[in-house]
């Protein structure tokens, strides 16, 4: 963790959210920014983080491939106490970044850090391997959790994933023709990306409440 956050909503938001990106692109790709917009908009304070890997790429144009997510553990506990935040916290991400968050949000729950666990499409699988899960742990997570996944991820589709038996701390929310980014096909399902980022952000806003 490179020490810096991105910012946005306001600073006396009664919740903070820390987001890591996913894998492939960094936290201010369009799609980290979109979602921080919406959330923010609802009054909720975003504060964006980078692995070191990602990083990386930007202080001296590195293409080394992300490494192995449960190796980033570490990194992810790191920004949390760097943030230090002062009102409640709930961590996740996009994909990958909510998956680490995922592997490490018990332990900091225990210990009364952190209040919740959002994720923004969880990659329960890499594509086109649907035996491959990364499902284990979920099984025992005891945080209360919110996963926001496209009906048609490839990561997970909604058929997919109601097979799995997750416990009753993880909520679904499934958005209509979703993908990996929650976008939709409007001609398919008559939703825009705005739109499903907008339920995505009023739907964040009333569960936090709740934690």
């Amino acid at each position: 963790m490179n020490g810096s956050f991105l910012f946005a909503g306001p600073e006396d938001a009664p919740v903070t959210l820390l987001l890591a990106h996913g894998s492939g692109a960094p936290m201010d790709s369009p799609a980290m920014n979109a979602a921080a917009e919406a959330l923010a908009a609802q009054g909720l304070r975003i504060a964006r983080f980078e692995f070191s890997y990602m990083a990386a790429r930007r202080t001296n144009g590195s293409r080394r491939p992300p490494p192995k997510a449960e190796t980033l553990n570490p990194e992810f506990r790191a920004a949390v106490l760097a943030l230090g935040a002062n009102c409640p916290l709930v961590i996740g991400g996009k994909s990958m970044g909510g998956r680490v968050a995922s592997m490490v949000v018990d332990d900091l729950h225990a210990a009364g850090i952190v209040a919740g666990l959002l994720c923004l499409g969880y990659p329960f699988h890499p594509p086109e391997k649907p035996t491959q899960l990364r499902t284990a742990h979920l099984m025992t997570l005891k945080t209360p959790t919110l996963i926001c996944q496209g009906t048609r991820d490839p990561f997970g589709t909604k058929e997919e994933v109601s097979t799995y038996g997750l416990p009753e701390s993880i909520r679904l929310l499934w958005l209509e023709d979703g993908d990996h980014d929650l976008k939709p096909r409007k001609s398919n399902s008559g939703f825009s990306a705005a739109d499903h980022l907008a339920t995505v952000a009023r739907t964040v806003k009333e569960w936090t409440k709740t934690l």
